[in-house]
């Protein structure tokens, strides 16, 4: 009896958390799902775009998460930048450019402010995914009741202030009047009156303030820091791609000589 009650409870545990998509409260622009995530197609050998999705990451992002996995003068090689362009916009202490990409800021001073040391980003995309990230980058939004004033619809009640809010604008969580939707996709309607029946839904994400981008500039700018990203997660992923094609061709070739071989041990068989 106790193992079914345990089981009983792995169940309904699986069950509840499946009851949300990988994106948790976040509903998509099109207001239709709610869970999932923005999907989004990286592009390594966008140059341009990881050279931007840098800057913002090296401007915004780095005085609290680190990149300890990589070096300065290895990205800047990779992203195309010349060193000296790269330290002098890049770097805002005394590291130089073989060092790994850390953080000065203490384990111990980030778990007083924060709650829980900022993780690591080196890795981010490939623990969470890409259209993770990305859709958490837009689902910040103004809530007083939390210590640092927002929150955010993909990862609730998350102790991460809004860093891009002055590119974004202010976000706010509203709710909305929609059409009730039956288990055959179709709309509820009353069966009496034969009017649609309405339920209110609440998570909606509305600009409530102006940034300094607009909407598509700031989604533009969200691709190139996932981006970034995605290439520090992966960094030769392009380079794998390409050798292998070459693996493959050597194989068919191979392939090719071990038939014609083949052949000919099976003429010296009959």
């Amino acid at each position: 009896m106790k193992y079914l009650s345990l089981l009983l409870l792995l169940f309904s545990i699986q069950v509840e958390s499946s009851s949300t998509g990988p994106c948790g409260e976040y509903i998509t622009e099109d207001e239709s799902i709610q869970g999932e995530c923005i999907k989004i197609d990286t592009d390594h050998t966008d140059k341009a775009s990881l050279q931007r999705g840098a800057k913002l990451y090296f401007n915004y992002c780095l005085g609290c998460h680190s990149l300890k996995f990589a070096r300065y003068n290895r990205l800047a090689k990779d992203l195309e930048i010349p060193e000296e362009i790269f330290q002098q916009n890049l770097i805002f202490g005394d590291q130089k450019m073989g060092d790994l990409i850390e953080i000065g800021m203490s384990s111990k001073d980030a778990k007083d402010w924060f709650g829980v040391p900022p993780p690591d980003l080196t890795l981010e995309t490939s623990l969470r995914g890409e259209d993770w990230v990305y859709t958490y980058l837009k689902a910040f939004y103004i809530d007083e009741t939390r210590p640092l004033g927002v929150n955010n619809s993909v990862y609730k009640n998350v102790g991460m202030p809004n860093v891009l809010s002055t590119l974004q604008g202010r976000q706010i969580s509203v709710c909305k009047e929609l059409p009730d939707i039956a288990d055959n996709g179709g709309l509820k309607q009353d069966p009496l009156t034969g009017q649609i029946i309405n339920i209110t839904k609440c998570g909606f994400l509305e600009a409530d303030q102006p940034g300094l981008m607009n909407e598509e500039e700031f989604d533009s700018a969200i691709f190139d820091l996932t981006n970034f990203l995605s290439y520090m997660a992966d960094p030769i992923r392009e380079e794998r791609k390409s050798l292998g094609v070459y693996v493959i061709l050597y194989l068919v070739i191979f392939s090719i000589f071990g038939y014609l071989l083949y052949r000919e041990f099976k003429k010296d068989l009959h």
